[in-house]
C-alpha cells in the first residue's frame, strides 16, 4: 500500500503555506564589517531587488544593514530582528529575502520571529533557476542544486520534490516532522537525478563528438547574468532566444549555427549568465554545461560596459572562469564591451582610444570604470541591441580562430570541385598557382584540419 506521504502530487500551480507569486516581500542585504566590499552598496541592494523581481515577488521594502559581527542564532541583532519584525507585522509581509547566506538554524530563528518565510540568498537563486530551466538536462542541474542544498535543512517542507516545473518550493510550508522521510525522499531523489545526469551527459558528449566531426569550430558566449549575451547571440545568428532586462532571464544553454564572414561555418552556444557569490552547489551542478565553455575554441566575455559595477561584474566572471581553469591570459578569450549605445559620448571616445591602445598592444592606465589594465586577448566595442560593433567582432573571431593555423602547400586537381569547396570552408587559399591541369595553393589551416583533409582526400 502506497504511502500518501510518498505520494508527489502533480499539481504545482501555487506555492505552500499561502505564500504566491506576487506576495509582499521584504529584501534585506546585511555587509559585514569583515566582508571586502568591490561594488557600490547601493547596486548591491539593487541587484538583490533585482532578483527577488525576477519571480514575479514583490518588493515593499528593501534596505543595506551594516553588520559589526553576525549573530550566531539570527545573523541580524536582537535590535535589528525586533525592528523588522514589527515592519513586517504592519506591512503585512508575508516573504522575506536575506541576501546573504543564513545557516538552517538562522532561517528557522528568523522565521519563528518574524511569522513569515525566510529565504537567503541561494535559496532566492535556486527558486529562479528553478522557474527559468526549461531543457531536460537544466531542470535535472538545477533541482539537483536544490536537494543538495536542502539536505541540511529538513526543519522545511519536502514539497519541492512535488514540483515538475518552476520553483522548488523554498518560499514553501512549514517543516516535515517525519524528518527520516525526507531524508530517505532526498536521498533517492538525488541518486535518481545523478543517474538521469550521466545518460543527458552521455548525449551531450556524442552531440560534442559529432560537431567535431562536422569539423565545426565552437564559440562560447559567457558574462554576468543581464550583460547581454542572449541578445548578441540573437544578433549574430538570428535566433529568437529570449532576452530581456532581467536577472537570469534565459538559463538554457542554447547554441545555433553562424557563418562567418569568410563563409567558415562556426558554433555559437550561450550559457547561462553568472552572478557574484553564484552558489557553490550551482557552480558544481552546471558543470557539465559548462563544459561547453572550457571545450570552446573562442570565449566571448561579454559585459555590461556601461554598469556602474562593470569592474566587480567581470571580476565575477573571471572567478568562475578561473574555477574551470580558465585563467586571465587563456589566448581563447576576447573582451566584448556591449551596450555602447548606453555611453555618453565622451566615454564611448574615451573607450574607443584605450581600445585601440589596447590593440595596439601599448599598456594604458584605465581611463574609466570596468576597463582592466592590459586585455590580453583584445577588446571589441559592440551594441547588441542596434548591431553597432558586429561586423568588428566576427572578424576578431576569424583572426583569433586563425591564430591556430599553419601554412600548408597543397595541389588539388582542377576537376576536384569538392576539395576546393572543403578548402575555402575550414581555411584560407592565400596563394594560388595554376597548371594545365593541377592547382598548387597555399593554405592556411589548423593542424586538425590539414588532418582531416588528408584523410578525406587521400589522392
Amino acid at each position: 500500500m502506497t504511502n500518501k506521504r510518498d505520494t508527489i502530487p502533480t499539481d504545482a500551480s501555487l506555492d505552500v503555506d499561502g505564500v504566491r507569486r506576487g506576495a509582499r516581500t521584504l529584501v534585506l542585504k546585511p555587509i559585514l564589517k569583515s566582508e571586502r566590499i568591490s561594488r557600490d552598496p547601493e547596486a548591491i541592494l539593487k541587484e538583490a531587488i533585482g532578483l527577488a523581481e525576477a519571480i514575479s515577488l514583490t518588493v515593499t521594502a528593501a534596505e543595506l544593514i551594516n553588520l559589526a559581527h553576525p549573530t550566531p542564532a539570527t545573523l541580524l541583532g536582537s535590535g535589528q530582528v525586533a525592528y523588522w519584525g514589527d515592519l513586517i507585522k504592519l506591512d503585512e509581509i508575508t516573504l522575506a529575502v536575506v541576501d546573504h547566506n543564513l545557516t538552517p538554524v538562522q532561517q528557522r530563528n528568523l522565521e519563528q520571529e518574524w511569522k513569515c518565510k525566510v529565504i537567503d540568498r541561494t535559496g532566492l537563486i535556486l527558486e529562479i533557476f528553478g522557474e527559468r530551466a526549461r531543457t531536460r538536462e537544466g531542470q535535472l542541474q538545477v533541482e539537483l542544486a536544490a536537494l543538495e542544498y536542502q539536505k541540511s535543512r529538513l526543519v522545511k517542507s519536502w514539497t519541492h520534490l512535488e514540483r515538475q516545473r518552476g520553483g522548488f518550493g523554498f518560499m514553501g510550508g512549514p517543516g516535515e516532522s517525519q524528518l527520516e522521510i525526507d531524508r530517505r525522499l532526498i536521498t533517492n531523489r538525488i541518486a535518481k537525478i545523478k543517474d538521469d545526469l550521466r545518460q543527458v551527459q552521455r548525449s551531450r558528449g556524442m552531440q560534442r563528438n559529432a560537431r567535431k566531426r562536422a569539423e565545426h569550430p565552437t564559440i562560447a558566449l559567457v558574462g554576468y547574468t543581464n550583460a547581454g549575451k542572449s541578445t548578441l547571440f540573437n544578433r549574430l545568428t538570428g535566433a529568437e532566444v529570449l532576452a530581456k532586462d532581467m536577472l537570469f532571464a534565459t538559463l538554457d544553454p542554447s547554441m545555433r549555427g553562424l557563418k562567418l564572414p569568410s563563409s567558415r561555418e562556426v558554433i555559437l552556444s550561450d550559457t547561462v549568465g553568472f552572478i557574484s557569490e553564484l552558489p557553490t552547489h550551482l557552480v558544481e551542478a552546471f558543470r557539465a554545461t559548462l563544459e561547453e565553455v572550457q571545450l570552446a575554441d573562442v570565449i566571448l566575455h561579454v559585459r555590461d560596459i556601461a554598469h556602474p559595477n562593470a569592474r566587480a561584474q567581470r571580476n565575477a566572471v573571471m572567478d568562475i572562469l578561473a574555477d574551470l581553469g580558465i585563467g586571465e591570459n587563456d589566448e581563447r578569450l576576447i573582451e566584448v564591451q556591449n551596450k555602447i549605445d548606453m555611453l555618453s559620448p565622451e566615454e564611448r571616445a574615451r573607450l574607443s582610444k584605450f581600445v585601440q591602445r589596447i590593440s595596439d598592444e601599448a599598456p594604458q592606465t584605465v581611463p574609466m570604470e570596468g576597463l582592466r589594465q592590459e586585455a590580453q586577448g583584445g577588446m571589441v566595442c559592440v551594441s547588441a541591441l542596434s548591431g553597432e560593433g558586429v561586423p568588428k567582432l566576427l572578424e576578431r573571431i576569424e583572426n583569433r580562430l586563425a591564430l591556430k593555423r599553419k601554412s600548408y602547400d597543397i595541389s588539388v586537381d582542377l576537376s576536384d570541385g569538392a576539395a576546393f569547396s572543403w578548402l575555402h570552408a575550414h581555411g584560407k587559399i592565400v596563394k594560388r598557382r595554376d597548371t594545365k591541369t593541377t592547382s598548387h595553393l597555399k593554405v592556411e589551416l589548423d593542424s586538425a584540419d590539414y588532418g582531416r583533409y588528408k584523410n578525406k582526400f587521400p589522392k
